[in-house]
């Protein structure tokens, strides 16, 4: 059976492929470099992303809660236009293994929206050209709703990442598996509480310390009865991205952190789970 191998989380700020490439030996090169090292010590062959995507394949009139990417590949970032994102044409897609976590889902009782056409935008391809820059792994992108209100219960987002670690483990053959969580710990974009004359307001340090913490330690129960939905929205529009890092909790299980640093003032976190 196939075997999961790692787990990681990053943040997808869409300047960050710009900012590492400018400073090469800077705090963010370093920090996403710290994680790649460790995803490239488990060299998995497969990559399962639990992502919120910012309406780029989903929006108001078709916004499900948990969708699956099923095809042979996508491009992206579309439409998003910062400066200094790489277009990538052809991002591999584990199309096998995406089909296989749709159909456990269903067998799980999980009510997954499917998607055989998609493109990704930059919260797929920052993290993707951070951890996996030659897009030599094929991924699967496993979308939670954590942008738009109201957003799901934290414990079955978890649930839905135990799930994906069921799949994987279920899987035929000795693939080896990673799973990576993009998005922030907090953060408020564009929101009520932005900076007049910036794009939002400063990420809630004590949410983002607690949370982090919780992960450190291994107290899940912990953050599962903090993360209502109250709670994220006050500490940022875009908070909700954390649901992410609690699939992966899902997936990961009774298991600390091999490494996890953050980011008070950007409201980020980067770790790594392994095995080895």
């Amino acid at each position: 059976m196939a075997e999961l191998v790692g787990a990681f989380g990053v943040p997808h700020m869409p300047n960050s492929p710009l900012s590492v490439r400018t400073e090469p030996r800077g705090e963010l090169a370093q920090l996403f470099g710290m994680v790649r090292d460790h995803l490239d010590a488990v060299d998995p062959d497969f990559l399962v992303l639990f992502d919120t995507d910012h309406f780029a394949t989903w929006y108001y009139e078709k916004l499900p809660v948990f969708a699956v990417g099923v095809a042979h590949e996508t491009s992206g970032p579309g439409t998003d236009d910062w400066p200094g994102l790489t277009s990538f044409l052809n991002i591999p897609v584990a199309e096998a293994l995406a089909r296989h976590i749709y159909v456990c889902g269903l067998d799980h009782g999980f009510d997954l929206t499917l998607t055989e056409e998609f493109t990704v935008d930059h919260s797929v391809t920052v993290p993707l050209e951070m951890l996996n820059p030659a897009m030599e792994r094929p991924f699967v992108p496993f979308w939670v709703n954590g942008i738009a209100p109201p957003l799901p219960l934290s414990r079955r987002v978890f649930a839905a990442g135990q799930m994906v670690r069921q799949a994987i483990d279920a899987l035929p053959g000795d693939a080896r598996v990673a799973v990576v969580a993009s998005g922030a710990i907090s953060g408020d974009i564009g929101g009520p509480h932005a900076s007049p004359g910036g794009p939002g307001a400063p990420a809630d340090e004590a949410w983002v310390r607690f949370a982090v913490e919780c992960m450190r330690e291994c107290k899940t129960n912990d953050l599962l009865n903090a993360a209502t939905r109250e709670r994220l929205q006050r500490a940022g529009n875009v908070t909700g991205e954390v649901l992410n890092w609690i699939a992966l909790l899902g997936a990961v299980g009774e298991r600390r952190p091999r490494q996890i640093e953050q980011q008070l003032r950007g409201g980020n976190a980067y770790a790594a789970w392994r095995w080895d």
